[in-house]
């Protein structure tokens, strides 16, 4: 199916236009893909939800560490199930794209960082994100000693009001003396 300008709706087409950092061709090229992962009686139907399980099918989502974190951060679904609708699927793409200002990636990556969702980075988000970024497997996982050096060794460096956690701002202010975050957290279809 290739999906044209008229097939998406010119009206809607620019409505998307104006809520993301997405381009004119990129928004099709996303449409596409989207529609590519619907089932034939799913296609016809308005705001149709992919399932966690169909978006991390995609190449660009099956090898990412953080993709059911990614899932459940951009879904709108009441049920928590980390489904999206087209719309969740731009900002998605959106927040991962180049045009994409420091200020919504670092925003993004934190609420992906936050894995219980209560708005820091504990020693439990910090610890699971370092699983997933070193795997793990029981060659490349650390040791409880090396976790906890490391753990405090970013609490050190990240915690400014020395509460025990890492908030948005102190995350924000980290990242921003990080000047591959921006090209490294990118998404392209």
């Amino acid at each position: 199916m290739g999906t044209t300008a008229s097939q998406l709706g010119k009206d809607l087409l620019s409505e998307y236009q104006e809520l993301t950092f997405l381009t004119k061709q990129e928004i099709l090229l996303a449409h596409k893909r989207f529609a590519e992962l619907l089932t034939k009686d799913e296609k016809d139907l308005p705001n149709t939800r992919l399932s966690m399980e169909r978006v991390l099918t995609l190449p660009e989502l099956k090898s990412n560490p953080f993709r059911e974190r990614i899932c459940h951060v951009f879904s709108t679904s009441e049920y928590k199930d980390g489904s999206l609708t087209f719309e969740d699927f731009l900002d998605l793409l959106s927040a991962f794209s180049d045009s994409a200002t420091m200020e919504i990636k670092s925003h993004y990556a934190f609420r992906i960082f936050d894995f219980d969702d209560d708005g820091t980075l504990d020693g439990g988000d910090l610890e699971k994100l370092v699983n997933r970024l070193t795997g793990e497997t029981d060659d490349t996982r650390l040791t409880n000693d090396e976790m906890r050096q490391l753990i405090s060794n970013i609490l050190e460096e990240s915690d400014i009001d020395k509460d025990g956690t890492v908030n948005l701002s102190e995350f924000q202010h980290v990242i921003s003396r990080s000047p591959d975050f921006v090209s490294s957290f990118k998404i392209v279809l």
